[in-house]
């Protein structure tokens, strides 16, 4: 179990570029298996979880090619049918959340497709309901394996996935992206309404449209997929990773430094900036770049009425939930109180703890509430011994250690890698005193 140690109290300065998205590249890189043809990728990020997923593809027989950093080709024309029902392959998916995006592309082109407990961060229930059903709505048979434990999930012996409308129970990300690409060789129109419309849905529907799918109503929430035979090649660029760049500015405002972060798709962050100025940071958007300056105070707003400023994840166009622990650790040592409210996940925010244990002022009101009083910068929190519970509370409390007094050590740093390519070395970059030791 690798660790960081992190000497605290350091500025940041220059510039900085996004990885790939993470959670985009999980989804189109799962879509290669729709074609026999070769499919391109670029600006994938080299992280754990894909590095782990791609693992995953070169087992099924699907032919991968690193191009260059972050590009890769990949042609998946001979995979191993017996293999993808063998229970060592179920057993690797089991581990790794990512894996439940390959579950619709081998239902739609190979009728038969596992359907394992997923695996990931340890942050309470994680629902697949709507995977499952969405399956079940396009004509999938299921049935449980209890030696796997895992779903079998088929397509009628010489039959068809046929489209159907279909209103989805939650608003899910993933689970609209695996019905998506399980419809679009299905036959007949499907209908999802209630889909997830985050630009990284957007961005998987515009790979399958390259790829020759028929999808109408991307961005929205109404999305209409018009089943085609075969799909073929082609070529697509992954976006740059939102909450890397919101994690980026909370280095910035918790160090008090100046930075910019360069190249970001401005217009597909929605209200992530927003968000970080109610918090008092005062960031710019210069062209296609954000630029954080240093500030000496950052004054948390209130609402109209002078109640606590209240931020709070939701679906696309709201937060991602995923950028809650960065906000709150942020709000440490900014003047004024905030709410913070976990909706999705109900153990997200129990990492507060090791941040109270730095002297951070916050009242955990339940599993999904927390309250934080502001120190605006005149207490430092302090240097600690922690361990990364996932990825997202992982990076909150490297921020919290990047601006801590003395030297904080983080183990199973392995939960932070899973998300951010090379962290420490591209933050020392910028001034940051991180050492990995394995």
């Amino acid at each position: 179990m690798s660790s960081f140690i992190i000497e605290g109290g350091h500025k940041l300065s220059g510039a900085i570029h996004p990885q790939g998205a993470k959670n985009e590249a999980l989804e189109v890189i799962s879509a290669v298996l729709l074609t026999e043809e070769e499919v391109v990728i670029s600006n994938i990020p080299e992280i754990l979880d894909v590095r782990n997923l791609i693992l995953v593809l070169e087992g099924m027989g699907v032919k991968v090619r690193r191009l260059e950093k972050g590009k890769f080709s990949f042609k998946a024309d001979s995979v191993d049918r017996n293999y993808i029902l063998s229970e060592e392959f179920v057993r690797k998916c089991s581990y790794l959340r990512g894996s439940v995006m390959v579950v619709g592309p081998l239902l739609a082109r190979f009728g038969m497709a596992y359907f394992p407990k997923p695996g990931g961060d340890k942050i309470g229930r994680r629902r697949v309901d709507t995977h499952i059903q969405g399956m079940l709505n396009l004509g999938a048979a299921i049935e449980y394996d209890d030696s796997l434990r895992a779903f079998r999930l088929s397509v009628p012996e010489g039959g068809h996935l046929k489209g159907r409308y279909m209103l989805l129970d939650e608003a899910s990300v993933t689970g609209t992206a695996n019905i998506l690409m399980a419809a679009s060789l299905a036959e007949g129109e499907t209908t999802i309404y209630n889909a997830a419309c985050e630009p990284y849905v957007q961005q998987l529907c515009r790979l399958l449209c390259a790829m020759g799918a028929d999808i109408s109503g991307i961005g929205s929430n109404l999305l209409r997929i018009r089943g085609v035979r075969t799909l073929h090649g082609a070529t697509h660029s992954i976006l740059p990773d939102m909450i890397e760049i919101g994690s980026f500015i909370g280095m910035a405002a918790l160090t008090q430094s100046s930075i910019t972060i360069k190249d970001v798709s401005y217009q597909n962050l929605g209200v992530i900036p927003d968000c970080f100025r109610r918090l008092g940071v005062n960031l710019e958007q210069r062209g296609d770049d954000i630029y954080v300056p240093a500030q000496e105070h950052y004054q948390i707003e209130s609402f109209l009425d002078g109640s606590i400023m209240t931020i709070a994840d939701a679906p696309w166009p709201g937060l991602t939930p995923d950028l809650l622990s960065v906000m709150l650790v942020v709000a440490t040592q900014c003047k004024g109180s905030v709410l913070i409210h976990q909706k999705m996940f109900e153990s997200r925010l129990f990492f507060t703890d090791k941040l109270i244990d730095m002297g951070a002022q916050i009242i955990l009101c339940d599993p999904h509430r927390a309250v934080v009083i502001g120190h605006d910068h005149k207490f430092r929190l302090r240097a600690g011994k922690m361990l990364s519970p996932d990825i997202r509370a992982g990076i909150a409390l490297l921020i919290a250690a990047m601006s801590a007094k003395g030297t904080s050590t983080i183990s199973n740093v392995e939960q932070i890698d899973r998300g951010y390519e090379d962290i420490d070395i591209r933050l020392n970059a910028l001034g940051a005193r991180i050492h990995r030791e394995d």
